[in-house]
């Protein structure tokens, strides 16, 4: 059968999407003309916040003296998680030579990004695992300098827990900026900070927007829009568990999209009864959100077998994909579009989102069906390099020349040409004829 939407949502993340790029490109474009007096400008207008910009090493002591013990056990847990992990990703990063013919040998390096800029968001939530995931992979990666960038709390600077975390898995300077005015410090190197090669970590709209305008003339993780998370369950799933999962990742925001994908009606139509006594149930903040991520953007599908069920999830490329089903072989196999694979019942977004080690900056808005999430490579050039002997040189330049002169492009053949005169005088004395 063709797939039943027992809820169809509303909207999408592309219906009320607000048109931010003018207001971003003027804050751009004034602080790149203005430099630190027109970021602090921006800050002190949107951020609210007359303190240090720069953390200095006795403000970041004295916030690590407000963050409880037990906080440090569980920031440093989930730390050396994603070290290890990132450590793992690395070592499949491998520098290679290849004799590509006689006497031509091709090879490739993996080289860190000197300077990253890792955001960290700070308003509605505090984010201290994005502090752990952006910061560590970078330092994993070997990058020789790290700023993290997070916005002060009006009339209290950044929360103490994401001041410490970022200082524990190796940032270099810890930028107290929001927003724009943020992206923008970390890019042109504002307040003697080295100008970033890299930005990463997820943030508002204005953040996202930031980063694509600025994409190209720096490297960007990737640009992001409203979580979303689909979870893949049948007959033999625990509803009431499907719909914790469910709301837990609604709280995201009034626009993050949730999606249950089954081929089970009794199961969807429980989970359906299920959620709203428990988006009833959560705080006000995270009610309101989840409320609305519910009410607009959440879908409940029928699908009439688990190959249309992988079918419909590929179609979604969601960021986060559960599955709580049977044979979860079967389905790490076949499944291929996600940022991120949550298989079983006993794992669930919220592990990968704080600590268990997988990065939770992941590919939204179906970019999983092109590109995974943050890792260790996203601070790593692939370059190349070649080195050759004279006679290794020599049927390369050959074919070069030839195929040069086929497309056009005099200059490129007789840059062969000088060379196999030089190397073989007496068989290359005379080029102008060739064919």
């Amino acid at each position: 059968m063709a797939r039943v939407y027992l809820k169809k949502a509303a909207k999408t993340a592309a219906t009320d999407a607000g048109d931010v790029r003018e207001t971003v490109q003027n804050i751009l474009n004034d602080i790149e003309t203005g430099g630190d007096a027109a970021a602090l400008k921006y800050a002190r207008k949107f951020d609210q916040y007359q303190g240090s910009i720069l953390l200095s090493e006795e403000e970041i002591a004295a916030a690590t003296t407000l963050v409880s013990q037990k906080l440090k056990d569980d920031i440093a847990f989930a730390h050396d998680n994603v070290r290890r992990f990132a450590e793992v990703q690395k070592s499949t990063l491998q520098d290679v030579e290849l004799e590509i013919v006689p006497g031509m040998i091709l090879g490739q390096k993996a080289i860190p990004v000197r300077a990253a800029g890792c955001y960290i968001p700070g308003g509605r939530y505090s984010h201290i695992a994005s502090a752990i995931m952006t910061v560590t992979t970078a330092k994993v990666a070997g990058c020789e300098h790290i700023t993290a960038c997070s916005p002060p709390r009006m009339g209290e600077g950044i929360a103490p827990a994401i001041i410490y975390a970022a200082d524990l898995c190796g940032a270099n300077r810890i930028l107290s900026m929001g927003g724009v005015q943020g992206v923008a410090a970390m890019t042109f190197g504002l307040f003697d900070l080295p100008p970033a090669d890299i930005l990463v970590g997820p943030g508002n709209q204005f953040v996202a927007e930031a980063k694509r305008i600025l994409f190209g003339r720096v490297g960007i993780d990737m640009i992001a829009g409203p979580t979303d998370s689909l979870i893949l369950a049948d007959a033999t799933a625990d509803p009431f568990i499907v719909a914790t999962d469910l709301v837990g990742q609604a709280e995201h925001g009034y626009n993050s999209p949730v999606w249950l994908v089954t081929d089970d009606r009794e199961l969807a139509e429980k989970v359906m009864a299920l959620v709203p006594g428990l988006i009833a149930d959560l705080p006000e903040l995270n009610r309101q959100n989840a409320e609305a991520a519910w009410r607009d953007y959440a879908e409940v599908i029928l699908c009439a077998d688990r190959a249309e069920m992988a079918a419909t999830s590929d179609d979604y490329a969601p960021e986060h994909l559960t599955v709580q089903a049977d044979d979860l072989p079967w389905w790490l196999d076949r499944l291929q579009c996600y940022g991120s694979l949550f298989l079983g019942e006993e794992t669930t977004v919220a592990f990968g989102d704080k600590a268990s080690g997988t990065n939770h900056v992941l590919p939204t808005s179906q970019s999983a069906k092109y590109t995974g999430g943050l890792s260790v490579h996203k601070y790593m050039k692939i370059v190349t390099w070649q080195q050759a002997t004279r006679t290794g040189a020599k049927p390369v330049a050959e074919a070069t020349a030839r195929i040069s002169r086929l497309e056009g492009m005099e200059g490129h053949a007789r840059t062969a040409d000088v060379r196999l005169r030089k190397y073989f005088p007496d068989e290359y004395f005379d080029l102008s004829a060739a064919e």
